[in-house]
This record gives structure tokens, C-alpha cells and sequence, in this order.
């Protein structure tokens, strides 16, 4: 039997890698091909290829939206493609590999080579900033979650000045907030090191402690990081001349005190004109929260539902991050509730329209109870896929109404993930559900209503078509 080999992984590690492994898996069992896949989820790598399997497979599918080990499969036939193909198209690069059609890594390729490089310059961009995000995400959970546990003690409970000051509260917020404050150095760093690898992760965190100290924030992070991996390419490039002897010194110290010197000048340099930049956006985003709450809840609402969890989805959670850290937890509220929304939608439309779904899809949709109780948005993805062009707009229409409640009460949020388990920490919890309830059952009538629909259609069409 033919052995093909796969490696999933999507930034956060929680749901589109191990979707993408079962399809995989799925699709091979089907075309009666023996497949292993190694994932890249939040755990870390699990089921690793290992130098025999790559010897003895015919060819390797890396469905991922963040950089991955891919040097060794160099002389193999290599499929890079996005975390979605893996998903929704594990037939078709199977059979890309059977037939032969896919490229040899670092060899002549067998597909067109216009449009690969078309293709990879947006998605070597995607890959690395997701490399970033990715490696980022656990230091915001950590940070946030245990800064926003030291408020249970009061608003000031950290402040050995004030009357709440509690010892323990200060403990949380002193480890939460030097969590939090490294979550620009680390985003820079890996995308540094996703371009760069291990010269361009030290260069590229230097870039991102300077854009933490001039305020540049995020924006200067982006800038910092790929500026940082580019530059690392580049002057392994010139220095690829140097005897083998020097392989030492070039790695350990000409490149790391070249790359640091240059970031850490550029960053200098660009940090205040950056910084007010990226100050008048947030604030901006912060004035919009109070003039228009609404249209600020509609935003937020179609972005969080637009790709659940993808770059788009991801745009709107490391925004709230950013006012997080400036202490705005007015917005992130807005965003959890938005990110929850999909999947409670997908639970309540499968629980309350139970003609209109199949019993496989009935036992999906419990599954997206827990999804949405834990800011699990990536939950919705199978029901989407499905019908993208009239499910995403429902899920958009009820992240919105969500949002915009929550806007409209102005409740607080003060952790950046944690659905439900963090409602001790919400301003006002009760309100806070009961605005992600009503966008979520708006959603569910609308969407279990299409569902219901579209089943009768279909078997009306069934009985016409048997009656004659």
C-alpha cells in the first residue's frame, strides 16, 4: 500500500489542525491509502514523522498556516497549502500525490511556477505572521486571565495604597502583567524566527522590546519582526562566502550583533512616529466605543464570524488584546462575545430545529455547547463549509447582535479568553450572557429555520423524483 505522509497545523492549535488530521485521515481511508499524520496543535507535536517515514513515503502534504519543520522533506514530492485545503479539499491533494502533480521539494517543479510564486508570496506573509500570533497566544491567556483574576479582590487590589489592596491580588497582577508584557517581543521574535530562524528570533525580539518601549505596540512588532527575518536572510546571504571554520562565529556572533545593532537603530528611529500611529488607532477604535457603540458591535460581530478564527477573526481578538493592555476591557467584551456566538448558534439551531438536521449533525452540534462556553469559535467550521455563501452571513448577522448588546450595556471583560469559565471576572456576567444568548438564539431561529427549509426541499425533490 502507498504511504503518504501530512502535517497539520493551524496558529491557535486548538480545532482547524486536528479537523484537518481527521479529514485526512478520512479521505486516505476512502482512496485506500495508508497516511500518517504528524499535528502541530497547542500541546505541542504529537505523532512525528519520522526520518523512515519520510524514506519510505511517496510524497508529503503540509496543510498549515504557520511555519513548520519543512527542510526535511527536501527531494520529496511536497504539497504546502493552508490548514482550510487540508479541511476541505484532503481528497484532492491526496490524489495530487498519487498522480504525481505535486512539486519535489527543493528540485524541479512540476506545476506552474508563476502562479506558486503568486500564490506563496501572500501565503509566506500569512504563515509568518500566524507563526507569530500562534507563539503569542499562550503568553496573552496566561497574562490576561491572571491579571483579570486579581481583580476579584477590587479594581485596586494590587495597589498597596488603597483600601482593597489584597497580597495575593498583587502577586497575580505582578506575574500577569510581566506575561502580558512579553507578548510583543515574543510575536516579533517568531515572526523573525519563521523567516530568519534561530539569528532572526534574537533580532526580531530586541526590535519588539523597543517597540514595547516606544509604544509602537503591535504595529511596530510586524515591523520589527519581518524587517529582523529579512535582514537575517540577507546577511547569511552575504556571508555564505566565509570557510566553514568561521560557521561559528558567524552564527553566534556576527550575525546576532549585526541584526540586533540595524533592528534595534530602525526600531529607535521608527518607534515614535509608529507609536502615534498606532495610539491614534486605538484610540480611535476607543472613541468609536462611545459615539457609535452600534456600528462598532457590527464590526466587530462580521469579523469575528467571518472566518472563525482565521486572520480576519484573529484581526478583531489581538485588537482587543492591544486595548487590554492599555486597560480598555470595554472592547474585548464586544469580541468574546462575538467569538462564542457561532457555535452556540450551531447548538441552539440543532437542539431547537431538530427536523432540519441529520443525527450525525444533531451529535455535532451538542459538542458546540462546550465549543461556545469555552471562546471556541472554530466549532462552526463543519456547519459553515457546508453552505459558506448563506450560513457565514447568519453567523455574522448573530456575532453582531451579540456585540453590539454588549457594546450598548457597556460590560467589561478584562480576560482575552475563557467564554464562560471567566464570568466571575465580567462586570456584569448576567447581562453579559443574556446579550450572547439573544444574538445566539436570533441566529439559531434564522439559521435552523433555512435548515428546516432546505430538508423539505430536498426531500420533496426526492419524492418527485421517485414518483416517477
Amino acid at each position: 500500500m502507498k504511504k503518504i505522509l501530512a502535517v497539520t497545523a493551524c496558529p491557535t492549535g486548538i480545532a482547524h489542525t486536528f479537523m484537518a488530521e481527521s479529514a485526512l485521515k478520512n479521505a486516505a481511508k476512502e482512496l485506500g491509502v495508508h497516511i500518517k499524520i504528524e499535528t502541530n496543535g497547542a500541546s505541542g507535536t504529537e505523532n512525528e514523522l519520522t526520518s523512515q517515514d519520510i524514506k519510505e513515503s511517496i510524497g508529503i502534504i503540509i496543510a498549515a498556516d504557520k511555519d513548520v519543520n519543512a527542510d526535511r522533506f527536501n527531494g520529496k514530492a511536497v504539497i504546502e497549502t493552508s490548514v482550510q485545503d487540508g479541511i476541505h479539499k484532503p481528497e484532492e491533494l491526496i490524489k495530487r500525490i498519487l498522480e504525481g502533480n505535486a512539486s519535489v521539494r527543493k528540485g524541479a517543479a512540476k506545476i506552474d511556477e508563476k502562479n506558486t510564486e503568486k500564490e506563496s508570496l501572500g501565503r509566506s506573509f500569512y504563515k509568518h505572521l500566524m507563526s507569530g500570533v500562534s507563539n503569542m497566544l499562550p503568553f496573552v491567556v496566561a497574562g490576561g486571565v491572571l491579571i483579570a483574576l486579581s481583580f476579584l479582590w477590587g479594581i485596586y487590589s494590587a495597589d498597596p495604597e488603597s483600601h482593597q489592596y489584597n497580597e495575593f491580588a498583587a502577586i497575580l497582577m505582578q506575574i500577569g502583567q510581566q506575561a502580558f508584557s512579553l507578548m510583543v517581543p515574543i510575536f516579533t521574535a517568531f515572526i523573525a524566527s519563521s523567516i530568519g530562524s534561530r539569528p532572526g528570533m534574537v533580532a526580531g525580539f530586541v526590535g519588539g522590546l523597543i517597540a514595547n518601549a516606544t509604544g509602537a505596540g503591535f504595529l511596530g512588532g510586524i515591523i520589527a519582526g519581518f524587517l529582523a527575518g529579512y535582514l537575517m536572510l540577507a546577511l547569511r546571504k552575504a556571508l555564505s562566502g566565509l570557510p566553514k571554520q568561521f560557521e561559528g562565529l558567524k552564527s553566534i556572533f556576527i550575525m546576532p550583533l549585526v541584526g540586533v545593532f540595524v533592528i534595534g537603530v530602525v526600531m529607535l528611529s521608527l518607534g515614535n512616529p509608529v507609536a502615534a500611529i498606532n495610539n491614534g488607532m486605538m484610540n480611535w477604535l476607543s472613541s468609536l466605543q462611545e459615539a457609535n457603540p452600534i456600528l462598532l458591535g457590527i464590526v466587530v460581530g462580521a469579523m469575528s464570524a467571518f472566518d472563525f478564527g482565521g486572520p480576519v477573526n484573529k484581526a478583531a481578538y489581538v485588537t482587543g488584546t492591544m486595548l487590554l493592555a492599555q486597560g480598555n476591557y470595554y472592547f474585548m467584551a464586544g469580541v468574546s462575545a462575538a467569538c462564542i456566538t457561532p457555535p452556540m448558534v450551531i447548538a441552539l439551531a440543532t437542539t431547537i430545529f431538530k427536523n432540519g438536521f441529520t443525527e450525525e449533525e444533531r451529535a455535532a452540534g451538542l459538542v458546540n455547547y462546550v465549543l461556545g462556553f469555552t471562546h471556541i469559535t472554530e466549532g462552526a467550521i463543519p456547519f459553515a463549509a457546508k453552505d459558506p455563501l448563506r450560513v457565514i452571513p447568519m453567523l455574522m448577522f448573530a456575532s453582531s447582535v451579540s456585540a453590539v448588546i454588549t457594546y450598548v450595556l457597556r460590560i467589561q471583560v478584562p480576560a482575552p479568553h475563557g467564554g464562560f469559565l471567566i464570568l466571575p471576572l465580567v462586570s456584569n456576567g448576567i447581562a453579559w450572557v443574556l446579550a450572547i444568548f439573544a444574538g445566539s438564539l436570533l441566529g439559531a431561529i434564522v439559521y435552523g429555520s433555512y435548515r428546516v427549509g432546505f430538508l423539505r426541499k430536498q426531500n420533496n425533490k426526492l419524492e418527485l423524483n421517485n414518483s416517477r
